[in-house]
């Protein structure tokens, strides 16, 4: 669903020429190892058998930048000793400062937009604030300059395309362990091509006229098929 506060972010886009700017849409994905037991017992008595199994399945947090020149990433939340950890405001900052910011030095942006979502992890102030360190007011977030539009999925390329897309395709070999689920997206990821990326971004940019266009109403299937 497209929120009203649309226009909030159209306004501060509508001078500016969508494809000559370097847009940056950062998001995280929780990605579930889907696991399999099977337990055959064969006796001719009842066994008292008692089978432990985890109250939650494993579990890992992932982390991508998507752009039109390609993706940053990805990115896995480890603690000190390599275990996979949920994300949190300071775990998120050490991601920005050591990962994400040494990473676009070495691409050539001229003008670099970032756009992520509301999640709280991003949009408290000491996040702000090093995002507005390193990006100026070309930010765009809950709290950011420009107003992210909440819950709204059908402007984000990485709910509406990368997280589906890289998860039809992880499962193929139905992975046993994280460290397999972990290698499959790394490899998803770096065989997507370039020309993709362009073509998601392009269709992003129409996603933007047509909100911009209907006030932030919902978007039409055509816009919605990629």
């Amino acid at each position: 669903m497209v929120e009203v506060e649309m226009p909030n972010m159209s306004s501060a886009l509508d001078h500016r020429d969508l494809k000559s700017c370097d847009f940056f849409m950062g998001a995280l994905l929780v990605q579930w190892l889907r696991q399999q037991t099977k337990l055959r017992i064969s006796s001719e008595a009842n066994p008292q058998v008692y089978v432990e199994t985890p109250l939650h399945p494993e579990k890992l947090t992932v982390w991508c930048a998507l752009w039109a020149g390609g993706i940053i990433g990805p990115y896995f939340f480890k603690n000190d000793e390599g275990r996979n950890v949920t994300v949190n405001g300071d775990r998120y900052r050490a991601m920005i400062t050591n990962f994400f910011i040494p990473e676009l030095n070495n691409h050539d942006v001229q003008e670099l937009w970032f756009q992520e979502d509301g999640a709280a992890c991003h949009t408290v102030c000491s996040t702000i604030d090093l995002l507005k360190d390193t990006l100026g007011d070309r930010l765009i977030s809950r709290f950011g300059p420009v107003n992210w539009p909440p819950r709204s999925c059908d402007l984000t390329p990485l709910d509406y395309f990368l997280w589906g897309y890289v998860k039809s395709l992880v499962y193929a070999d139905k992975p046993q362990t994280l460290d397999h689920l972990e290698d499959n997206i790394r490899r998803v990821i770096a065989d997507m091509r370039p020309q993709m990326l362009e073509k998601v971004i392009k269709n992003w940019t129409s996603r933007l006229d047509y909100s911009r266009a209907s006030h932030g109403s919902h978007m039409p299937e055509i816009i919605l098929k990629m």
